[in-house]
């Protein structure tokens, strides 16, 4: 008798438990994981991430979840540089969109912005999740800041780890040399920097202190 087919919905339950087991959403403001219906385009968003250190989380919309590797020096538009990618958990679809900042004692504690997003297509392969599967997968990115054919090989495993993958922007016409990510700070959701989002923290911090003062006089 051959094997029901797992739905989308299941497997996405599935890959999203060790998201939910690193998170407390009574005390973070990151998303839950929506059951969101699937767009006609595939999404990709690139968030920049001060956490412990500085990195952007570059995440692929795959088999009903964002499949998403850390970036410690960013994307480039630059086909000389290779870029280090480490493989994390999957992230809910609607963590596309998550901006603000995660709370000391959280996983992940810092500030978020959504640094790029848009569509992507599949330049070879026809399931992202399978490419992916196989430790190869090309796509062309239409963000706002990243453009053309990019490149995601997983490396040879060292230590038992096959997290660590490359992530290589491919000749195109969207190639530009010297490309760097830090001079392109803003969020393209609020054109807010990690400072901002930082700012407007503490400011809303300081004012609920303020309001809480005066109810005490």
């Amino acid at each position: 008798m051959p094997h029901a087919r797992r739905s989308t919905s299941t497997t996405s339950r599935g890959s999203l438990r060790r998201y939910a087991q690193k998170r407390d959403f009574a005390q973070t403001p990151e998303p839950k994981g929506q059951k969101l219906p699937r767009g006609r385009a595939l999404r990709f968003v690139v968030q920049k991430h001060r956490a412990s250190h500085l990195h952007y989380d570059f995440r692929l919309e795959a088999d009903g979840v964002l499949k998403s590797w850390a970036v410690p020096k960013g994307p480039t538009l630059d086909p000389k540089e290779r870029r280090l990618a480490m493989q994390v958990e999957d992230h809910p679809l609607d963590y596309r969109d998550f901006e603000g900042v995660i709370p000391k004692g959280n996983y992940g504690a810092g500030q978020v912005i959504v640094w790029d997003r848009g569509t992507y297509k599949l330049a070879e392969g026809t399931n992202p999740a399978a490419e992916i599967g196989r430790g190869k997968i090309k796509v062309i990115l239409h963000g706002k800041k990243l453009s053309g054919m990019f490149t995601l090989v997983r490396m040879r495993p060292r230590d038992g780890s096959e997290n660590a993958w490359l992530l290589i922007k491919d000749k195109d016409a969207g190639a530009e040399s010297g490309w760097d990510p830090e001079r392109h700070s803003e969020s393209v959701k609020t054109g807010r920097t990690l400072d901002d989002v930082a700012e407007s923290r503490h400011a809303a911090k300081w004012q609920s202190n303020r309001t809480a003062a005066r109810s005490g006089r």
